[in-house]
């Protein structure tokens, strides 16, 4: 058994003339965020390169069957906990040596992510390969494998993202709790009040920045490119009608989306954004006329999708372990976020 080589130069649609190899790969993740990755050892491609564990779903296999069988076989632990994540496809290019000769083969590869949050057992490198556990957000192990780039990125998303809700609580509540929050682990904040000036609105985003600053919380500006890049704001997140009207994705920001169909997500697919918000899930105070997708339709949008998506309309924090088994990273809220904490 061979341990997946993610090595790859793009995110593409499968060359008509390439076999896909599906394969699973185990983001194995602790309470505190975080990962074990794994250096390939001396005689392999890429030796020296560090990537998350995993290999090739076997023809009479599932991904999750192969996920469990790989991760024994690789470092000695039986997962008891785990639930699907993304889905990326990647395109590996042709290698020859320097006579000429084909020494590896483009192919297309489909890799199947899977958060692990619970096992049996130590994680050992039983292919001699070394371990460490890392922060996605502060690694001190290197050079990654280049197509975990944006796994990494994805890691260091919180799987609870806050919407400001200042109309509704009026600013002394509503900054109390947000301390509260902070203070309790919150580390991702949108914030989007339509009912503000310009002039209130960039005071508001101010003083919120300011208040996530020391917990190195993320800060996302609703709608707002130019803001978020004049806060100095984590990112931004767009409406899906400014998603459709989007070309190219801004640089130098962490973007995200609100999605309601399978033409909204294609689109923020095809733009390589960094998350998007799928709702409503459930029926929400913000949209009482929406018809709410349900569980079982939002899995459906999302199978197969390469972007990490959060559950978004009606959400409760209770909701999240439910929501990841469907296939979500997490869940975002407005209301249920800022209650008694």
């Amino acid at each position: 058994m061979s341990t997946l080589n993610l090595s790859t130069i793009n995110i593409a649609a499968n060359p008509p003339d390439l076999q896909v190899t599906e394969a699973a790969v185990g983001i194995i993740q602790l309470d505190n965020g975080m990962v074990l990755l794994g250096e390939r050892p001396v005689g392999k491609p890429w030796e020296g390169y560090w990537e998350f564990p995993g290999g090739k779903v076997e023809s009479n296999e599932t991904p999750a069957q192969a996920l469990k069988r790989e991760l024994q076989e690789e470092l000695g632990i039986t997962i008891t906990r785990f639930y699907p994540w993304v889905t990326r496809t990647y395109d590996y290019e042709a290698k020859y040596d320097q006579a000429g000769k084909l020494v590896t083969p483009a192919k297309t590869v489909k890799l199947h992510f899977f958060i692990v949050v619970e096992w049996q057992g130590d994680p050992v490198g039983l292919e001699d390969q070394l371990l460490s556990w890392q922060n996605p957000e502060k690694l001190t192990v290197g050079p990654m494998l280049p197509a975990n780039t944006s796994i990494l990125t994805a890691l260091s998303l919180s799987t609870t993202y806050a919407i400001t809700n200042l109309k509704e609580m009026g600013e002394p509540l509503f900054f109390e709790r947000l301390r509260k929050a902070l203070e309790n682990g919150l580390m991702m904040i949108q914030v989007r009040e339509p009912h503000l000036s310009m002039r209130d609105l960039m005071l508001f985003a101010e003083h919120v920045i300011a208040l996530a600053k020391p917990f190195e919380a993320k800060v996302f500006i609703n709608a707002d490119v130019s803001m978020a890049q004049q806060l100095n704001a984590s990112g931004v997140h767009l409406s899906s009608s400014k998603l459709m009207q989007l070309k190219i994705k801004p640089e130098g920001l962490l973007v995200g989306a609100s999605c309601h169909n399978a033409a909204e997500l294609a689109h923020a697919e095809m733009l390589a954004l960094d998350y998007v918000m799928l709702s409503p899930v459930k029926s929400t105070l913000s949209h009482p006329d929406a018809t709410p997708l349900g569980w079982g339709a939002f899995n459906q949008l999302i199978d197969g999708f390469s972007l990490p998506v959060f559950a978004l309309g009606g959400m409760l924090r209770e909701d999240l372990d439910t929501a990841n088994l469907y296939g979500a990273h997490g869940i975002a809220m407005q209301r249920d976020i800022w209650g008694t904490l």
